[in-house]
């Protein structure tokens, strides 16, 4: 909790830093405190909407929440960023996520049709 404290002034001092409030939503997502972590990331998105790793840490956040179908759209649009920016790394981990995220639905699709029969 004291490094968010710290974070938090952080923000506070330099509410238009990317960066900081990055790592803001980072260290929520550690602690557990989804929907602050998705808010702080998405503050981080609006001033730098090129920033990649807080579309990662945004699309987490928000699939930790059960917030899954947001999730993968934060991820499509994460690998698209990314790729633009030639942050390859980034693109490649939100596509696993994205494919993970896919996969879970499309089993969950066949456990809803094997039960109706």
């Amino acid at each position: 909790m004291e490094r968010i404290k710290q974070l938090e002034a952080l923000v506070n001092s330099e509410p238009g830093n990317a960066l900081f409030r990055y790592t803001l939503g980072m260290e929520y997502l550690k602690a557990g405190e989804y929907a602050n972590a998705a808010a702080a990331l998405r503050e981080a998105i609006r001033i730098a909407q090129n920033y990649s790793a807080a579309y990662r840490g945004l699309g987490k956040s928000l699939e930790k929440a059960g917030q899954v179908e947001e999730a993968a759209q934060v991820y499509q649009t994460g690998i698209e960023i990314a790729n633009q920016q030639g942050d390859i790394q980034t693109a490649k981990e939100m596509d696993v996520f994205l494919k993970r995220i896919r996969k879970r639905a499309e089993q969950d699709m066949g456990r809803s049709r094997g039960q109706r029969q």
